[in-house]
C-alpha cells in the first residue's frame, strides 16, 4: 500500500531530520512507530500525510507516485492524519465537523455513533463548538472520530494518547483493534505507549532520523521494554549518546 524510497528531510539544508528511510507497509497492517523524542517519528508521519515535503526520496501510495502531492490530494486518495496537537475550529460544532469529514450530512444518530466510539457522550458533545472551551483530550477524540467516519485506507495517528485520560485511552485501544479488523485498511500509530505497541503487527523503532529496529512485535517489543542493559535499549541509547557528547 505504501512505499518510501530513500526518504530524507533536512532543515535549512543542514540539519538532517530523516536519513534515507526505506519502508514498505502492506494493506491490513497496524504499524507502530516508536523511539526517543527527536528521533524523527512525527516528521515521518507528516511527510507520509503530505503536510511536509521530503528533501529527497520518493513516496508511493497504492503504486502511484505521490511525492509532490499535498495533504488535500492525499486525503482524497484515502489517507487520513490525526495531528499530535489537533486544530481548533471556532464557530464549528463537533456535529458539523463530522459531517465535513464524512462529505455528507449524517443524521444525529449516525454522527453520535462516531463520538461514542471514541469514548464521548454524544448528547454532551455533538453540538459543542470546537473552541478553547474543550480540553486537548476532548479535541483529540473528536478528531479521531472524524478519521473514523472517513473510513480511509490509510490512517495515521501521531501520539493519539496525548492528553487523554486512562479510561478514554483504554477505549481508543479498542477502537484501533476494531479498525484493524478491516483487512483492506492500514494504520500507522506514532506512540511510546506499550499497550499500543502490543496491538501492532509490526514495530518500527527510530533513533536520530534512522530506522534502527523493525519487525514483528514478538521480535522487537521485548528489546524495547527490557532496560536491564541500557546499551541495548533504543530509548537509553539516545540519552547515552547525548551524555557522551
Amino acid at each position: 500500500m505504501l512505499v518510501l524510497e530513500n526518504l530524507s528531510y533536512e532543515v535549512d539544508g543542514e540539519k538532517e531530520i530523516l536519513k534515507a528511510i526505506n519502508l514498505t507497509i502492506d494493506a491490513g497492517k497496524l504499524i507502530a512507530i516508536t523511539g526517543p523524542n527527536g528521533g524523527g517519528k512525527s516528521t515521518l508521519a507528516r511527510i507520509i500525510a503530505g503536510v511536509v515535503k521530503p528533501t529527497k526520496g520518493k513516496i508511493y501510495f497504492k503504486g502511484q507516485d505521490v511525492t509532490a502531492a499535498g495533504i488535500t490530494e492525499r486525503a482524497k486518495m484515502g489517507i487520513s492524519f490525526g495531528f499530535q496537537q489537533p486544530v481548533r475550529f471556532k464557530g464549528i460544532t463537533a456535529y458539523e465537523l463530522i459531517n465535513i469529514a464524512a462529505g455528507k450530512t449524517l443524521t444525529v444518530l449516525e454522527a453520535s455513533y462516531y463520538l461514542t466510539e471514541v469514548g464521548l457522550c454524544a448528547k454532551d458533545y455533538l453540538h459543542r463548538e470546537m473552541n478553547d472551551k474543550l480540553s486537548g483530550g476532548e479535541i483529540k477524540r473528536i478528531e479521531i472520530a472524524t478519521i473514523l467516519v472517513r473510513n480511509t485506507v490509510l490512517s495515521i495517528f501521531d501520539e493519539p494518547e496525548a492528553g487523554i485520560d486512562l479510561w478514554s485511552f483504554n477505549h481508543l485501544i479498542e477502537v484501533f483493534k476494531k479498525m484493524h479488523q478491516d483487512s483492506e485498511r492500514s494504520i500507522i500509530i506514532i506512540s511510546h505507549q506499550e499497550r499500543i505497541l502490543e496491538v501492532a503487527d509490526e514495530i518500527i523503532a527510530m533513533v536520530n532520523g534512522e530506522i534502527v529496529k523493525q519487525g514483528s512485535k514478538e521480535s522487537v517489543l521485548p528489546e524495547l521494554i527490557d532496560c536491564s542493559d541500557p546499551k541495548n535499549c533504543i530509548y537509553c541509547q539516545d540519552r547515552l549518546e547525548r551524555e557522551e557528547r
